[in-house]
């Protein structure tokens, strides 16, 4: 979906295995969200949709490209990543499913809820992935609709 009336547009770069910057975009869109005076229940679910796609990428790719976008109706990211995709999205969405290796899970990842929340705190989120190749997501939330 192209929307040409940006008000704000912001690429990031993400390199799989990079804990020591995962969590950065995240933090740098909420801050932008709040003084641009966006709602706090709004900014807290796209902060939360935010970190959980940055941090899948992080543990599951190779490297990943994370678009941020405003306009006056919505704010919009996608998230692209080259990795190992997703097998099973279906199975994937299931709250509690994980394939974090024992390495991730032992530094507190892993919990098989990363997917879920993004569709919980999202108006609408769509997925498609590609075994071996890597994973997109769409994902929007709508400024002028109520919460859910």
């Amino acid at each position: 979906m192209k929307n040409k009336e940006n008000v704000l547009s912001q690429h990031y770069e993400i390199n799989g295995g990079d804990f020591s910057n995962a969590g950065n975009i995240s933090t740098q869109i909420k801050e932008t969200l709040k003084e641009l005076g966006i709602r706090s229940s709004l900014i807290r679910r796209a902060a939360i949709a935010a970190y959980e796609a940055e941090m899948n990428v992080v543990m599951y790719a190779h490297q990943g490209q994370f678009q941020f976008s405003l306009t006056p109706s919505t704010i919009h990211f996608t998230v692209k990543d080259l990795g190992i995709g997703i097998e099973d999205i279906e199975l994937a969405m299931q709250e509690g499913y994980s394939t974090a290796t024992e390495e991730l899970r032992e530094m507190g990842f892993g919990a098989g809820m990363g997917l879920p929340n993004i569709k919980r705190n999202s108006d609408q989120f769509q997925i498609s992935s590609t075994p071996g190749k890597g994973t997109f997501l769409d994902i929007f939330f709508y400024l002028n609709q109520r919460e859910k």
